[in-house]
This record gives structure tokens, C-alpha cells and sequence, in this order.
């Protein structure tokens, strides 16, 4: 038996007694300010999943484990943990073809043809090593991708969109402050109902961000019946798609892709999806090798039904920190709210460890919990009543310095012992904000272009005199992160006074004036 085959085996169980013990932890509906998705998964019948315990789901998962497939025969057709009415193929063809054999299979794009094409081509087949990365990357996703583009009927290069996008990493970061695999902008993602808030931002959840760029992606290509047309009002915006051919419409000029005055990045984006989809077509011809993808599941989805801090969810699962988060990157905060976030991501040799784990497990799974502030207070009242040092609070909460935690902002707090099993509320979970007002002298808003080698929170920190803390809060980044070449970074310095009598910050310095310059 293959290890492919038995782990298909080992995982229809698990799968199953995941999913129904999902189910009966399932949060509140959450507040509804976009537009719904439009496919409903069947849901499970209420009684079974009343009945269904954490601890039952560990027993049922065991007790398949640990048989052979050839004793119970109903574990030959698997159960798709994100699609439970549905079965995965595991007969001979599905399981000898490769997932990039299936990508191939399903390609159904109109092929565009040109010098930018050949361009892009040529970039690719010159960095083998990115490649490697981003295909390496990529396969952790391109299978869940692919069972969604199927579903819906469209076409296999939409699978491939991430590549041109983020190179598949879901917690990338745009200078225009797009972010995930699929680069949403804030507004945009909100539209499509990818909650952004101080406990997530679901832009960056591999889940829901496909989800909503398939959404989206089948609304543009309603709007033009036409996928170049639909893929560049996905970088471009539909307003501006629109308008060009609106423009081109009246000059009697032809309203195709090429056809359309468009920005530089617009006209090299389906140029781009063009070079990979030729590569995979056929990597040999431009002397790469793609990484061999089986086509099953990289990961389950496993509910959890209560709070739990990342780093132990991690350790429970027997995953890298890194890993974990690789497959669960939407959280902003240490600590996985439930009410949330019912289910984490995990690969299907770490999710049996997990369940088991979590029913082993002896203490409070979260060290964490929300506290909404009563009132506008400084950020040492806060922490004074949350019963920790104003520095750690200010961390955790990404709180600069001079700065007053306004009324009614949710703050991350060190749950007490007597209340370890009160976890956050679905109200909280689904629409905590931070709001914070000076606490000092008026700040001006500068924005700083980071050089062609990019640079650090850190690092710009340093440069500006700041915190990094402050960096991080204001670009809604970790105090961790790094800024790509190009990106603008917002810095807030203290004002003149009046009479010109007060020093200029470090933000004044040569290399930032030369920023400011060049701008």
C-alpha cells in the first residue's frame, strides 16, 4: 500500500469525526456588511452533531486509524474535510495523476501571445531558485484551490493567479497595502466579507480569501465575458477596465486586452499568468523542473471548539511555529479566538496529534482574552487595571507610545486564573476594534518610500527616532516585518512648534529627504 493510498485511508475518519464535531461547535452567524458567499455547504444533521464530542471524535479517528482499509471498505472514499457532501476520487486515474498533471488537464483560457509574454518567460527560466520557492510554496494550497475552481466551473489558470499575485505566500504584504495570497485591498475585502479586525484579518486566511477571490474573480468575468478583460479589472479595478473600453468604444478601436490603454503593471499582469501557465505546461522547454505534487490534500480543517494560544496549538499539533502558521497566517494576535475562528488548517499527519492532544491536555488552553476599555484612558490605566506592565500591553495591542486607548477599543489581556473559561465572545471575535488619540504633541504624517533594498520595522524605526511598535501599529504590519523596495511607509513625527524653536526628528535626515526627492 502506498503512502499516498494510506494516507487517504487515514484521514477519511479523521476527516469525518472532524467535520461532524465542527459542527457542533459552530460559531454565530457573523455581522453582515458584504455580499454573502454564494455556494452553502449541505449542513449536518443537528442531532448527530449534538452527539458527537471532541473526545468521541478522537476515539472514532483512532479506532480507523489503526485498521486496514481492506477490513472496512467505507473508508475507500475518503470524506473532503472542506466539502463534506462531497467524496474525493481515489480510483486508479485519480490517483496515479499528478496535481500539476490535473492543473493541465483543466486549462481553459483563450492563450495570449507576444513580446511581453516572451518576457516573462524568459524572467522565470532565469530564477530557477524562485521558482523552486514559489512552486515549493504554492503546493501547500493548489490542491484546496483547485477543488474550489472545479466546483465552480472555471478555468484551471485561476488557480495559478497566487503566483503572480504573492508567489503563493498568504502573508504578503503590497506597497498599496494589499494583502495575502490573493492581494486584497482593505475595502475590497470587506466587500467580499473578509472580516479585518483586532483579533484577524481573513485576507490572509487561505480558506476565506479563496473563497472571495473566486467570488469575485466569476463577478468581473460576468461583467465583461471576457477572462483577460476579467483578470485586468481584478489588478486594475473594474471602474478602470470599464472606462478604457468605454474609451475605446468611442474611438472605434477594438475593446480586447491588448487593445486597452492600461498601467504598466496591468499590462504585464496576464502576460505574467500567461509565462506561468506556459512553464507549466511544459517546464522542460524552459529548463526548470517543477516540484512532484501529489493530487490529494495538503491539510485537514479541524475545529476547535474553545480559545487557544498559537504557540501551544503548535506544539499540540507536533508542527513548527512557522508551519502553523504557514497554513493559518490570518492571526494578528497570539492567541486563536474560537468564536472566530472554528477550525485551524493542519496537515494530515498532524491533525490526528492534534485532536488527541488537545483532549490530553491538562491547564487553560488560552493565556489570553479580550477586555473592551470603559473609558478613553492612558495606556499605564489600562494596563494597571488588566493587571500587567504598560510595556507588555503596549506590545501585545501594538499601542505607540503617547498614545490613549480610546472608549470602547478591545485590548488583548492575560485572562485570569478564575476565568480561564470564559472565552470571547462571537460579538467580540467578529468586530473588535483599537482606537487610540494622541497623548502628547501633534504628530505629522510622513510617508517614506523604502529604498531599492528595502528595509526593516526596525530599520525604520531607527531611522525616524520611533518605536518599532509604533512603526508596526501604524502600517499594519508585526513589529517583525520587512517593506519590499518601493513600499511607503507611514511615519508619524512630532509637529514644529509654531516659532520654529523645536528640533527636527531623526526623520529629517539626509537618506529621508532623499526619499522625499525622489518621490
Amino acid at each position: 500500500m502506498t503512502r499516498s493510498r494510506r494516507l487517504h485511508r487515514v484521514a477519511a475518519a479523521l476527516a469525518a469525526a472532524l467535520w461532524l464535531g465542527a459542527c457542533a461547535t459552530a460559531p454565530e452567524a457573523p455581522v453582515a456588511d458584504a455580499l454573502p458567499a454564494p455556494v452553502a455547504t449541505a449542513p449536518a444533521s443537528p442531532a448527530s452533531a449534538a452527539e458527537l464530542s471532541l473526545a468521541s471524535a478522537v476515539a472514532v479517528a483512532t479506532a480507523h486509524t489503526d485498521m486496514e482499509a481492506e477490513a472496512r471498505p467505507a473508508a475507500e472514499a475518503p470524506i473532503d474535510d472542506l466539502r463534506p457532501e462531497a467524496r474525493i476520487d481515489l480510483d486508479d486515474r485519480g490517483a496515479r495523476i499528478s496535481l500539476w498533471g490535473r492543473v493541465r488537464g483543466g486549462f481553459a483560457m483563450p492563450d495570449l501571445e507576444g513580446a511581453l509574454v516572451r518576457k516573462w518567460e524568459r524572467y522565470y527560466a532565469e530564477r530557477p531558485d524562485y521558482v523552486q520557492r514559489m512552486t515549493e510554496r504554492g503546493g501547500r494550497y493548489l490542491f484546496h484551490i483547485m477543488e474550489e475552481v472545479e466546483r465552480r466551473g472555471l478555468p484551471a489558470e485561476l488557480a495559478l493567479l497566487p503566483f503572480i499575485e504573492s508567489a503563493f505566500n498568504p502573508e504578503a504584504m503590497s506597497r498599496a497595502r494589499a494583502s495575502g495570497m490573493w492581494q486584497f485591498m482593505p475595502a475590497t475585502g470587506r466587500h467580499f466579507d473578509l472580516t479585518q479586525n483586532v483579533f484577524r484579518d481573513d485576507r490572509r486566511s487561505v480558506l476565506d480569501s479563496t473563497r472571495a477571490a473566486l467570488d469575485y474573480l466569476t463577478k468581473l468575468h460576468r461583467m465583461f465575458d471576457d477572462w483577460h478583460l476579467a483578470l485586468a479589472a481584478y489588478n486594475w479595478g473594474e471602474g478602470s477596465v470599464q472606462r478604457a473600453v468605454r474609451a475605446n468604444q468611442r474611438a472605434r478601436r477594438g475593446t480586447d486586452y491588448p487593445s486597452l490603454r492600461m498601467p504598466l503593471e496591468t499590462r504585464d499582469y496576464v502576460p505574467k499568468l500567461q509565462a506561468i501557465k506556459n512553464i507549466v505546461a511544459d517546464p522542460q522547454k524552459f529548463g526548470l523542473v517543477l516540484p512532484p505534487l501529489e493530487n490529494h490534500p495538503y491539510f485537514l480543517a479541524v475545529p476547535i471548539a474553545r480559545d487557544i494560544d498559537i504557540e501551544l496549538a503548535a506544539r499540540l499539533a507536533e508542527l513548527p511555529l512557522a508551519d502553523f502558521r504557514s497554513l493559518n497566517p490570518q492571526m494578528n494576535k497570539p492567541v486563536i479566538v474560537a468564536a472566530g475562528t472554528p477550525q485551524v488548517l493542519l496537515p494530515y499527519d498532524n491533525a490526528n496529534h492534534f485532536v488527541k492532544a488537545v483532549r490530553q491536555h491538562k491547564g487553560p488552553l488560552a493565556s489570553w482574552t479580550a477586555w473592551v476599555a470603559p473609558k478613553t484612558m492612558k495606556t499605564a490605566e489600562a494596563a494597571k487595571l488588566a493587571g500587567m506592565s504598560e510595556d507588555d500591553l503596549r506590545e501585545v495591542n501594538d499601542i505607540p507610545p503617547r498614545m490613549l486607548v480610546k472608549a470602547g477599543s478591545t485590548l488583548l489581556v492575560p485572562r485570569a486564573k478564575h476565568r480561564e473559561h470564559d472565552d470571547v465572545s462571537s460579538r467580540l471575535a467578529d468586530n473588535a476594534t483599537l482606537s487610540l488619540a494622541s497623548d502628547g504633541p501633534t504628530l505629522k504624517r510622513v510617508s517614506h518610500r523604502v529604498g531599492k533594498k528595502g528595509d526593516s520595522v526596525q530599520g525604520v524605526a531607527r531611522r525616524f527616532g520611533v518605536s518599532p511598535q509604533s512603526v508596526a501599529h501604524w502600517n499594519q504590519v508585526g513589529p517583525s516585518a520587512h517593506f519590499a523596495a518601493g513600499t511607503r511607509v507611514v511615519v508619524y513625527v512630532p509637529q514644529k512648534a509654531k516659532g520654529g524653536a523645536s528640533k527636527p526628528m531623526r526623520a529629517a535626515t539626509k537618506p529621508a529627504r532623499a526619499a522625499a526627492r525622489k518621490r
